[in-house]
């Protein structure tokens, strides 16, 4: 089933109500501050509830790493970063 744009998976709780669902990807996404993508809610023998969870990706620039400098673009950079960039050594990607 789909709540809120997430997929849920309900095993071994017959009527589990969709504010409970919600509670559960709410606490998920509260502990990884990443939104959930799937989640699986499973009732064990003894009582207690597995939470099994995909995160959604997250979209992420390129980052380049100029003598310890991580960052996406090199638009601000000075004149001395933008000469090292240049003369790095780029290798390939395979």
């Amino acid at each position: 089933m789909l709540v809120n744009g997430t997929e849920v998976t309900v095993k071994g709780i017959p009527e589990m109500s969709e504010k409970e669902i919600t509670n559960y990807i709410s606490y998920v996404a509260d502990k990884t501050q990443e939104p959930v993508d799937r989640i699986a809610i499973v009732c064990r023998p003894d009582g207690t509830v597995s939470l099994d969870y995909q995160l959604r990706p997250q979209k992420f620039e390129r980052i380049r790493r100029i003598t310890g400098y991580l960052v996406g673009t090199i638009d601000r950079w000075n004149d001395a970063k933008r000469a090292e960039e240049h003369d790095r050594v780029k290798h390939g990607l395979h």
